[in-house]
């Protein structure tokens, strides 16, 4: 009798995870004047597109940069477990999906779209912003194109299995599938709480929800042009004489 492993990680998703981790623990032995600096150039900061840009560690360079470095910085390890932990559950079904690149892709489009809207939001802003959560949502929204309709089918265990061999559904029927909107719903209502003060990584680390809901929003939009299931399409029914 063949039996399927408990965990079926892809390889990329392995790596990203080695690649958080890593950088984690390196900056974590740093001496605290060269952990700043770090930190400063890897962080997406709104400040530098409004004049501060030579004034903060990276200079130009970090401008450009760190619209993806952002997302290798954690602020501390739960910060890390958590967002590793919903890498694990997302990035590994999507990974299996599409294949690595189109994953790495995915995610570094997803991130980058989180900090758009964040400094579309925050402009001039001097906090710095950090952590894979865009990117982390971006894979949420992209799940929810293909997801209801394995539950639906009776097939959920293709999520594990194949998730290729799961239809992908059009982007204007999941705008109208109420499982699909009350999800998102849901989603964004978490993240609204941040604005009240609902959820602190540390004593001044608040959530950057805009980058949350901007990867989701590009997730779910954006996911069917990374799709590369064979799949995609329910068959034709068939044609009566």
């Amino acid at each position: 009798m063949n039996r399927e492993p408990i965990f079926n990680v892809p390889g990329a998703v392995l790596a990203t995870i080695a690649v958080l981790v890593g950088v984690y623990f390196l900056m974590s032995y740093m001496a605290p004047e060269e952990f700043t600096w770090w930190l400063l150039a890897l962080a997406f900061i709104p400040a530098r597109y409004a004049g501060l840009a030579h004034e903060l560690p990276g200079g130009d360079v970090s401008a450009v940069t760190s619209f993806v470095t952002h997302m290798l910085v954690h602020a501390d390890l739960t910060h890390l477990i958590f967002n590793c932990a919903w890498l694990l559950a997302f990035g590994t079904v999507l990974c299996s999906r599409i294949g690595g690149a189109r994953y790495l892709a995915f995610s570094i489009a997803g991130g980058v779209s989180g900090a758009l809207l964040f400094l579309l939001l925050n402009p001039g802003l001097l906090a710095p912003v950090i952590g894979a959560s865009g990117a982390i949502s971006a894979m949420m929204g992209g799940v929810m194109r293909f997801l209801f309709t394995a539950i639906a089918r009776g097939e959920g265990y293709l999520l594990r299995e194949e998730p290729s061999a799961i239809p992908l559904t059009s982007l204007r029927t999941a705008l109208r599938d109420r499982r699909v909107v009350l999800a998102s719903a849901a989603f964004l209502a978490i993240n609204m709480l941040a604005i009240v003060g609902f959820g602190k990584y540390d004593e001044g680390g608040d959530i950057a929800w805009e980058a949350h809901v901007g990867g989701y929003l590009f997730g779910l939009i954006a996911f069917g042009a990374f799709d590369r299931a064979t799949q995609n399409e329910p068959p034709p029914s068939p044609e009566l004489d």
